[in-house]
């Protein structure tokens, strides 16, 4: 373990001389991507360096017991220190997701279910609200559409956190799981009977990339058409060509803004939607080609491939990735999410070291 630390560990320091070149901090972008990596290595040597105490002082204690009885009684709680130190730098080994320190931007789009799918829709939109605002995140709505009751058809959300985070605890580390299609069991306000019906909304979370150092799109690839934004029930909600749909003619990836009122601001919004769906749509041809076991997001909402199931009348919800199941549904779309996210967290790093056992 300690001789695979230590690559990591010459990387860190390599990082560190680099780091002390003047020269490097005029480029700012690389001194980020340099210190960012820097960083993320710091807890891998910090642990290879306790490691290495730990067994040393074991190593140290088990030759004085030989001698002298007294130093026996220390064995046990020095095996337990080491095989704690073993642990966690075994956990730190595990390939991380490079994207964790990432901000997000997230959809959420009403599927089967009409009015009811798009109130679920507002639903969501305001749990992750909510939660973000417990986490200490900033949240900027990018785009949305309105249906007539007060929902949203779609609405597209920028999640960012304030500061740097520590390395992989990034707004993506946390959002990646809520990826897929949501569920919702309850009487809708549509119900004149008072029947519960079921209905699902989609979620798409995709990695905000780094637009000064990432993902260069020419402008060539771009065709960039302008129309006059519309609300609920068509009606029109101003009188000049404000909104802005953006289509990358090589992928065929389109993305729009009409929130706000100025062009040139729907444009900008709409080239952040777009740049975030052309990094996620590289990431999974990469992944593709190396056959990688990323984690796939379902991008059609349909309630056959749901992963979470919401029920109104028992209070509950339930992950149907991990088994966890509460009942206390008011609280989570109140954005008490911790613990369901927290349940996914837990069930992706146990399958991850499971992998890397099964390699070793």
């Amino acid at each position: 373990m300690l001789d695979a630390a230590q690559v990591l560990v010459e990387e860190h320091h390599e990082l560190e001389g680099r780091l002390a070149d003047p020269a490097v901090h005029a480029d700012q972008s690389l001194a980020r991507r340099l210190g960012r990596r820097y960083a993320e290595l710091t807890p891998v040597v910090q642990a290879a360096q306790a490691l290495r105490a730990a067994r040393d002082d074991l190593e140290t204690a088990t030759e004085l017991a030989r001698d002298d009885a007294s130093f026996r009684e220390e064995l046990p709680a020095l095996r337990e220190t080491a095989d704690a130190a073993a642990e966690k730098l075994r956990r730190l080994l595990v390939p991380r997701d490079p994207d964790d320190d990432r901000d997000v931007i997230l959809e959420v789009k009403a599927g089967e279910g009409g009015e009811e799918s798009a109130l679920f829709a507002g639903d969501l939109l305001r749990m992750y609200l909510r939660f973000a605002e417990q986490q200490g995140w900033a949240t900027e709505v990018l785009d949305a559409t309105e249906s007539d009751l007060g929902g949203y058809k779609d609405v597209s959300v920028s999640v960012r956190a304030r500061g740097t985070p520590a390395p992989g605890e990034g707004v993506w580390s946390r959002l990646k799981f809520e990826g897929g299609v949501h569920r919702v069991q309850r009487v809708p306000v549509t119900e004149s009977q008072g029947r519960i019906h079921t209905s699902a909304a989609g979620v798409l979370v995709m990695p905000e990339p780094d637009e000064e150092v990432e993902l260069v799109i020419d402008p060539n690839d771009l065709r960039i058409d302008v129309y006059r934004s519309s609300g609920p029930g068509g009606q029109s909600v101003n009188t000049t060509d404000s909104a802005v749909r953006i289509t990358h003619l090589p992928t065929g990836v389109v993305a729009s803004c009409q929130n706000e009122k100025s062009q040139l601001q729907n444009r900008e919004q709409a080239l952040r939607i777009l740049r975030a769906r052309l990094h996620a749509l590289a990431q999974e041809q990469a992944a593709a080609e190396a056959s990688a076991a990323r984690r796939s997001q379902v991008r059609t909402v349909d309630r056959s491939e749901r992963i979470r199931t919401y029920n109104y009348p028992e209070n509950r919800i339930s992950d149907h990735r991990t088994g966890y199941k509460s009942y206390n549904l008011d609280a989570v779309l109140d954005g008490d999410l911790g613990p369901v996210v927290q349940s996914a967290v837990e069930a992706d790093e146990a399958a991850r070291m499971a992998d890397v056992g099964q390699g070793a």
